[in-house]
């Protein structure tokens, strides 16, 4: 005899489960945090699809094992045909991964995935469910992206269990649910893009994965906040969490992993929007550079890593005369409170006063860098703005600042000196850890700097 389904209300913030709903938390305080979900025994806890064609199957019962015992092998990749795609990836589609990708509307989710199915359809059947258009629309999008209709499959549907019986009749590889706000189960009474239904939604469809090997791919809207709409849990759930960064007035695109576990964290590729859908972008420090032929006060060029990747990016920084008696800090694609820390250093160790100065500092290309490699770099910047005088031509810097004015290494110093000279630049500033011993690298100069004194010596 089956178990039966009790319902109970877990708390969007900590996780607790309580048996009724109140407005506050037990556990830790939060208002209106609670939402509804069901718990099932594991044979009710099966779609109908599940129990009629058995995907789901009997499960042996668990045993210890050795760890030098079991067998195991690398994951296999599947290419999607898209290079800047793979390499978010870990190198590729893991067979059952899960993934879940956010972004701004119209930023590029759907048309990504949709060509990324188009070029996987003749080796890997897929299937593409739409709960936000019509076929219409989905073909309609296809045909003006050029990509070929043959063995493409799509499902215009939002009710889990219905999704799951048109995937156990057609066995596809490749699952894609555009969006996962729009999925729905019969075994919640909540509205479609609840927490509890968005929840319980996604949980069975990884499960689905999970079971037959098949790949998912779910859509997630965001909040003004930034993050996917939906229970933190969601997060927890899949196997990887990609994000699609970008400026509205820019045609480029950032795809950038938060979460893999098939690959490496914060890995990064660009693409570029054109009538023809999404274009890689292979060389994409090129179009983070600025295209001035001249270098200008206030710019300074750094090698920041992504991922696996090193990458060419520019600082700019803009220092003026504040009529405010408190001047403003103001960063764009860095930390603002690491910004008022290195002013503080600027201004101790090396020197440089601009308490009465407005300061305003900007990564090029709407990339945040989250490293510190960016402190001296942004220090040269700042310094070549107040000044009014640009740094040397071909000169290219990076390097983390400590709070007694020494230049710290950064990781993967040979990787990024590489890029730089891959680039033409012919100078780079960097810690001394960071420096060749031969005091050069591949025809550029390296200026090994133990302070942040000599460090700006050096960029005069």
């Amino acid at each position: 005899m089956q178990g039966k389904s009790r319902t109970a209300y877990v708390c969007a913030e900590c996780g607790a489960e309580h048996n009724k709903w109140q407005g506050q938390c037990a556990e830790c305080g939060a208002w209106n945090s609670l939402s509804e979900f069901v718990v099932e025994s594991a044979a009710a806890a099966k779609s109908p699809a599940a129990r009629r064609s058995g995907w789901a199957g009997k499960v042996d019962a668990p045993r210890v094992t050795a760890l030098k015992d079991v067998r195991h092998s690398e994951d296999a990749r599947v290419s999607t045909g898209i290079g800047e795609f793979d390499r978010v990836l870990g190198g590729g589609l893991v067979e059952g991964a899960v993934v879940l990708v956010g972004g701004d509307p119209g930023i590029g989710k759907s048309t990504l995935l949709l060509q990324a199915l188009a070029q996987m359809a003749p080796s890997l059947p897929g299937l593409y469910v739409t709960g936000e258009e019509s076929l219409g629309q989905v073909a309609g999008r296809a045909s003006r992206l050029g990509l070929p209709l043959d063995g493409l499959n799509a499902l215009a549907e939002t009710g889990v269990e219905r999704i799951l019986e048109h995937a156990v009749a057609l066995q596809p590889k490749l699952i894609v649910a555009d969006s996962v706000q729009t999925l729905w189960t019969e075994q919640l009474t909540a509205a479609p893009g609840s927490v509890s239904q968005v929840r319980e939604s996604a949980a069975r469809l990884v499960r689905y994965a999970k079971e037959t090997g098949a790949a998912v791919f779910l859509v997630g809207h965001v909040t003004k906040e930034g993050g996917i709409a939906g229970p933190r849990v969601l997060e927890h759930m899949v196997d990887a969490v990609l994000y699609f960064e970008g400026d509205s007035g820019s045609r480029f695109r950032v795809l950038r992993a938060f979460k893999n576990r098939f690959g490496a964290v914060n890995e990064l590729g660009v693409f570029a929007m054109g009538d023809k859908g999404l274009r890689e972008v292979p060389n994409p420090s090129a179009i983070f550079l600025s295209g001035g032929s001249a270098q200008q006060p206030g710019s300074c060029v750094m090698v920041t890593r992504e991922g696996t990747r090193p990458l060419l990016v520019e600082v700019q920084a803009l220092v003026d005369s504040s009529p405010l008696s408190n001047p403003r800090r103001v960063a764009v694609g860095l930390e603002q409170n690491r910004l008022a820390m290195l002013l503080a250093v600027l201004h101790r160790h090396g020197g440089v006063v601009v308490g009465d100065q407005d300061v305003f500092v900007n990564v090029v290309g709407g990339i945040r860098v989250q490293e510190t490699a960016a402190d001296l770099p942004v220090l040269l910047a700042v310094l070549s703005s107040l000044r009014d005088k640009p740094l040397p031509e071909k000169t290219v810097a990076f390097g983390e600042v400590g709070l007694s004015g020494e230049i710290r290494p950064v990781p993967n110093g040979e990787e990024r000196l590489k890029e730089a000279a891959t680039h033409g630049f012919k100078r780079a500033i960097v810690a001394k850890a960071n420096a060749p011993k031969a005091g050069s690298y591949k025809g550029m100069e390296v200026v090994a700097v133990e302070r942040l004194s000599d460090a700006l010596s050096a960029a005069e």
